[in-house]
């Protein structure tokens, strides 16, 4: 009898997640797959694009998760007021004593952050949301080579044609290459986008 090498498959989040910063990002595609994005901090308040984003990827639900502290109650309550009540579902960790270890000094509040609680408090937070199945997702397959070879970048045509998939998309208008790229790899597959030039 052959014996089956492969990894076992991580758990999928089947909802997007919406994090403070790229470090709580990280603590939790450690752990599970799945679409994870940030607000920078406090950026999401002055980010167009973010927001616009976060509202589109809302539609079948989303999760947030911000530290306990007194910045992630008021960009919990931000996000609040973009996304309505009941797609909206709000995570929470342990008020736990600590410091995150890339830091030299523990926040005004003395407590960890999504990225220093660890990854079997992430984990009880997050399983209910969990597909244990292991399904995968083929979004985040767009290359910048591929926008470039599509007419979206490099050209002078490319905004407006970025443009275009924008709004079918129900992004803003006059998105950088960058953000249309990363938007694009949390909203559809390659193939998703090919189909706009066929």
């Amino acid at each position: 009898m052959s014996e089956n090498n492969s990894a076992p498959k991580r758990p999928r989040l089947r909802l997007p997640l919406i994090v403070e910063g790229r470090y709580d990002k990280s603590a939790v595609l450690g752990m599970v797959d799945g679409t994870v994005i940030t607000t920078d901090g406090f950026g999401i308040f002055n980010s167009e694009e973010k927001r616009a984003l976060i509202k589109r990827l809302s539609g079948d639900g989303i999760l947030l998760l911000t530290d306990s502290d007194g910045g992630g109650r008021q960009i919990r309550a931000f996000v609040s007021g973009l996304v309505p009540r009941d797609r909206l579902i709000h995570l929470y960790i342990p008020e736990l004593s600590g410091k995150e270890r890339r830091k030299r000094h523990a926040g005004a509040a003395g407590l960890l952050g999504v990225e220093g609680v660890g990854g079997e408090v992430l984990r009880r937070v997050l399983s209910p949301y969990l597909d244990t199945e292991g399904a995968t997702a083929s979004v985040g397959d767009i290359t910048p080579t591929e926008l470039y070879s599509l007419g979206l970048t490099g050209t002078d045509g490319s905004q407006t044609l970025r443009d275009r998939i924008a709004g079918e998309l129900s992004l803003p208008m006059g998105m950088s290459a960058k953000a249309f790229l990363a938007a694009l790899n949390l909203l559809i597959t390659r193939d998703e986008l090919l189909a706009f030039f066929t």
